[in-house]
């Protein structure tokens, strides 16, 4: 049975916050977050709703709003969104873009006891510094199988936290080699001493000796990762060297992608968009253009239909 139409009794202190909390539903597509910005009870706004079908309507329509405002890219939204309450409570916890079930896009909330944008950011730079999940975790105030989770659930994130432990190894394998380096002159004391003199040795010795230290002084040699395994079939082999070819292709294209994105917002020359334009061309209206005919306007024209430009009319003009 349809509901009956009720008029819509507000005061005006219930108009005004009715009039926030659908701008703030605009913005963030979560009723809780809207009403909490307020310093509201959703309820207080639900039974509104069910008592007035205006303003449900309305409710329906900011929610189509805001699902179709946060499929645009975050960078694009900066600034786009309405104000809310001066006296609104702020929350250190950054909201996130979530789907519900109904395939809707809203703003909500973690709990504070669950994993934030801010927690994956001070969890990924200790990483790039120590590349230790178990420390990084702790650093970050979270157990290091939340990250793990983390990184199951978003692509975007495992992506990072990649980069972030492949940098953070690049700084512990630094550290470790920083005796190894030429500047650390621990080991090049037998650079400054002259060469003992070559023990005799057959023709045919020295050839062998050159032949076995060939490719290893020439580095031409095959890298002990792709060497086949004992015990290993040539399936296998084969197998596993285009797995890590096809690895190493992922990775290169992954890599290529983000220098393209950063060279893009650079509005620098990409793949994509070699020729980039600073500045788009901007163009009047061109209908209302004018001062370009120098037809005589005042002149009757032979066939209105036909166009006859700089002035001249046809005398004997047949059709």
């Amino acid at each position: 049975m349809a509901r009956p139409f009720t008029p819509d009794q507000f005061t005006r202190r219930q108009a005004a916050q009715n009039a926030a909390f659908l701008a703030a539903l605009r913005r963030t597509g979560n009723a809780r977050e809207a009403a909490s910005t307020l310093g509201y009870n959703r309820s207080t706004f639900t039974k509104r709703r069910a008592a007035h079908p205006a303003f449900a309507a309305k409710w329906n329509a900011a929610l189509a709003l805001a699902n179709a405002a946060l499929n645009i890219p975050s960078r694009l939204r900066e600034g786009a969104g309405e104000g809310s309450a001066t006296n609104a409570p702020v929350s250190t916890v950054s909201p996130t873009t979530t789907r519900t079930a109904n395939g809707r896009l809203q703003l909500r909330r973690p709990p504070a006891n669950r994993l934030d944008h801010a927690a994956e950011q001070a969890f990924l730079t200790a990483l790039s510094a120590t590349a230790n999940i178990r420390l990084s975790a702790a650093a970050a105030g979270f157990s290091h199988s939340a990250f793990y989770a983390r990184r199951k659930a978003s692509p975007a994130f495992a992506r990072e936290m990649r980069l972030a432990l492949a940098a953070g190894y690049e700084s512990v394998e630094f550290a470790l080699l920083a005796g190894t380096l030429p500047g650390s002159h621990d080991h090049d004391e037998w650079r400054h001493n002259a060469s003992p003199p070559i023990p005799p040795m057959t023709a045919n010795q020295a050839l062998q000796l050159l032949h076995l230290h060939n490719r290893t002084v020439h580095l031409q040699e095959e890298p002990p990762h792709i060497k086949r395994r004992r015990g290993e079939s040539s399936d296998a082999h084969s197998y596993r060297l285009s797995a890590m070819y096809e690895a190493r292709q992922a990775r290169a294209r992954e890599a290529f992608d983000i220098a393209e994105v950063a060279r893009n917002e650079r509005g620098e020359p990409t793949l994509t968009n070699p020729y980039p334009a600073p500045n788009p061309v901007r163009l009047p209206a061109l209908d209302q253009v004018t001062g370009w005919s120098k037809a005589d306007p005042t002149k009757t024209p032979h066939d209105p239909d036909v166009a006859l430009f700089g002035g001249w009319r046809l005398k004997d003009w047949t059709a």
